[in-house]
């Protein structure tokens, strides 16, 4: 997969986000960046932990001068094995802390093999942090107490989406994840 064009990988993260993220109302606030799209992507190819905290710096520093983006997914397509993304993601949480965006920007994480600590390997979960490729997502911590402060029950969302993702299934959400992966079959050029 780590072959593929920039602008497919975007194309397969833009099916995820409609057909799974939205489609499956994992994030109901993701529709309100996606339409209009007030998203930046960026695809970071390198295999090098520190190329990639460079990006991720500088998805920041974007961010603090372009307050129209409402969020970034930084694609690190790389980063295939978990274990080593988890690894980066680490090193990531405690770079924002030292670059000082801790309670400016929330980091979220996505990943192909996507694993909640504790749960089975087959567990159906793991299907809202499975992405088509591993990504760091940059949130605004303003949008989301924004967000939380007009939503019922934010509590409910996470156990919402274990519900939805025991009811599918994971050959469903697999399925579903591969639909997104050949979406940029499109984008290859022939």
């Amino acid at each position: 997969m780590t072959n593929a064009t920039d602008s497919a990988i975007v194309s397969a993260m833009q099916a995820w986000l409609d057909n799974i993220v939205i489609g499956h109302n994992f994030c109901p606030f993701a529709k309100f960046v996606r339409q209009p799209d007030t998203i930046h992507y960026t695809v970071a190819r390198s295999k090098d932990v520190q190329d990639i905290m460079l990006a991720l710096h500088a998805e920041c520093k974007r961010l603090d001068e372009q307050p129209d983006i409402s969020t970034t997914l930084l694609m690190v397509p790389a980063f295939n094995r978990f274990t080593g993304y988890l690894d980066m993601l680490d090193l990531a949480h405690a770079m924002l802390s030292q670059w000082q965006y801790e309670g400016v920007y929330q980091l979220a994480s996505f990943h192909p093999d996507y694993q909640f600590e504790g749960e089975p390997g087959n567990a159906p979960s793991h299907y809202t942090n499975r992405s088509p490729y591993p990504t760091l997502h940059l949130i605004r911590e303003d949008d989301i107490t924004r967000a939380l402060e007009d939503y019922p029950d934010p509590e409910a969302i996470f156990e919402r989406n274990m519900a939805v993702t025991e009811e599918l299934g994971s050959d469903y959400f697999d399925k579903q994840l591969n639909q997104c992966i050949h979406a940029q079959q499109k984008d290859k050029p022939e």
